[in-house]
C-alpha cells in the first residue's frame, strides 16, 4: 500500500512530500494520463485524528474550493477515498518563505529589501480577497513563512487555510482556545480573543520585518537568527501577548524611515493604531516600491530565486 506510484480515487500518487502523525502531503498526477497534471493531495486519516481535527479539516475544504486568486493556491477538489478525506491543490513549483529565508541565512545573504516588500505586497493583495470573499468572513489565523510559497516563476501564493475561521465553519473555537504558530500571533490572537482581518495583517507585519532584520521579532528558536534569543513558550507566548516592537532600522540599519512606519503601523498592538484592512498595507508598500524600486516583480523575484538556488 505504500508503494509508489499508487493510484487514490481519481488521482496517482506519486511520492509523499510531507507527514504527520494525522495525514500527509503527496505529489499526484490528476487527470486522463494523455493530459494529466502535478497536482498535491493533502489527506487525513479519521481513525487517527480527534473529531475537532476532522471538522477543521472539512470546514477548509468547504471554503477553499470556492476562493480563486492569484495569490492563493488553488484548491480544485475534495472528497474522501478508502477512508482518508482529502483536498486536491495546484502543485507549486518553487520553495516556501520558511526555506528560502533560511537558504538567504545558510548563504549570509541579507533578503532584498526591494524583494521583501514585494512578497508582502502580494500577500496582503491575496488576503484582502480572502478577507472580502463573499460575507463569509475569512480570516486565515496562520498567516507564517512555511505557508508562502514561491514560484520560481516568481509568484508569491499563500497556502494552508487548515486553521481558518468563518461564518461557513461548523466547528467553532471555545474561548480561550488559540490556534496557529505563537511566533506569528498578533496580541489578541494570543489572548484567545475572536480574531478578524487585522489579525492576518499583522502576520504579514511580521514577515516584512524579519525579512527586513534577518531576525524572528518572536524568537522560538526555529528560525534563523532565533538560536542566541530563544525562550520558554511561556515567555513567549507573554511577548506575544504584550508585545515591544522596535522599528526595523534598530536591528538593520539599511531600513529605511518610510518602512519603519509601514512596519510598525502593521504590528501596532492595538487594533485601532494598526491598519484598518490588507489592502491599506497593501497601497503603502505599493508607494513605496513605486518610488524606490518600480521594477521589481515576479521576474525579480524569480531572478532572486534562481541566484539563491
Amino acid at each position: 500500500m505504500n508503494e509508489f506510484p499508487r493510484r487514490f480515487g481519481n488521482y496517482i500518487l506519486l511520492k509523499p512530500l510531507a507527514r504527520g502523525g494525522m495525514g500527509a502531503l503527496y505529489l499526484a498526477l490528476s487527470g486522463p494520463e494523455e493530459s494529466a497534471k502535478l497536482c498535491v493531495i493533502k489527506t487525513v486519516l479519521p481513525h487517527l485524528a480527534d473529531k475537532e481535527y476532522l471538522q477543521r479539516f472539512r470546514d477548509e475544504a468547504k471554503v477553499v474550493v470556492r476562493l480563486s486568486h492569484g495569490n492563493l493556491v488553488p484548491v480544485f477538489d475534495s472528497g474522501q477515498v478508502a477512508g482518508e478525506i482529502y483536498l486536491a491543490m495546484d502543485f507549486i513549483e518553487g520553495k516556501d518563505l520558511r526555506a528560502t529565508w533560511n537558504r538567504c541565512a545558510k548563504k549570509g545573504i541579507a533578503f532584498p529589501i526591494d524583494v521583501a516588500v514585494h512578497l508582502t505586497k502580494e500577500l496582503a493583495r491575496g488576503l484582502h480577497y480572502a478577507h472580502t470573499f463573499s460575507d463569509i468572513k475569512l480570516v486565515h489565523r496562520d498567516v507564517s513563512p512555511p505557508n508562502v510559497l514561491l514560484s520560481y516563476s516568481g509568484e508569491v501564493r499563500l497556502t494552508d487555510f487548515g486553521l481558518a475561521a468563518s461564518t461557513l465553519k461548523m466547528e467553532k473555537t471555545a474561548p480561550g482556545i488559540i490556534y496557529g504558530k505563537v511566533s506569528y500571533m498578533s496580541p489578541e490572537q494570543a489572548r484567545g480573543e475572536t480574531p478578524d482581518a487585522r489579525t492576518d495583517l499583522y502576520a504579514a507585519g511580521i514577515i516584512l520585518w524579519e525579512l527586513l532584520t534577518g531576525r524572528q521579532l518572536f524568537p522560538s528558536g526555529k528560525a534563523p537568527g532565533a538560536a542566541k534569543d530563544a525562550i520558554t513558550a511561556e515567555e513567549l507566548l507573554r511577548r506575544v501577548r504584550d508585545p515591544e516592537v522596535i522599528a526595523p532600522s534598530k536591528r538593520a540599519s539599511r531600513v529605511p524611515p518610510e518602512l519603519d512606519r509601514i512596519a510598525l503601523k502593521a504590528l501596532a498592538p492595538k487594533l485601532s493604531d494598526r491598519y484598518a484592512s490588507c489592502e491599506e498595507l497593501r497601497q503603502d508598500l505599493a508607494t513605496f516600491l513605486g518610488q524606490t524600486a518600480p521594477a521589481t516583480d515576479s521576474v525579480r523575484v524569480a531572478g532572486f530565486l534562481k541566484e539563491l538556488y
